[in-house]
């Protein structure tokens, strides 16, 4: 399918098989070239934004090449249709093994995309950071990196 004739219902489900696959080049070939990609929720280690196709690819690659985190499956997914034809947001949960121990989990999220020519100009992932730490087991030492950047900061 070519890029023009992608919808944002289109662009949704290949960001997802991208996820899935953990695919960076996948998912990296949806954006247009000067693409923005947002991460609205902080948390210490992931990224607040990503500009322009070549970020998000090195990203991605750098995110999903290191994590011990592979999604079987996106499911429950609720899509929400805007007035403007070109944006779209897409609920999801998903589950998968993390680890060596391939220890099941969940993770889920939001995703807002505009999508233009059927490219993603921008993005806001709203992904739940603290349950993907928890499963891979992190989540105390995120814990306390948060509790000592807040002493340093008092």
């Amino acid at each position: 399918m070519a890029k023009s004739h992608r919808t944002p219902r289109d662009v949704l489900a290949l960001f997802h098989r991208a996820m899935v696959d953990k695919s960076a080049d996948d998912l990296a070939d949806l954006y247009a070239v000067d693409g923005v990609h947002e991460f609205p929720f902080r948390a210490p280690g992931f990224p607040t934004r990503f500009s322009g196709r070549d970020e998000v690819r090195a990203g991605y690659h750098k995110g999903w090449d290191a994590s011990p985190v592979r999604l079987a499956e996106i499911h429950d997914v609720v899509v929400h249709e805007a007035a403007d034809p070109e944006v779209i947001v897409g609920e999801w949960r998903g589950t998968g093994t993390a680890g060596p121990e391939r220890r099941p989990f969940e993770v889920s999220g939001l995703l807002m995309f505009r999508v233009r020519d059927g490219e993603i100009v921008e993005m806001r992932d709203y992904m739940d950071v603290f349950g993907t730490y928890h499963a891979t087991g992190r989540l105390k030492d995120v814990v306390a990196a948060l509790g000592a950047q807040a002493a340093a900061t008092t």
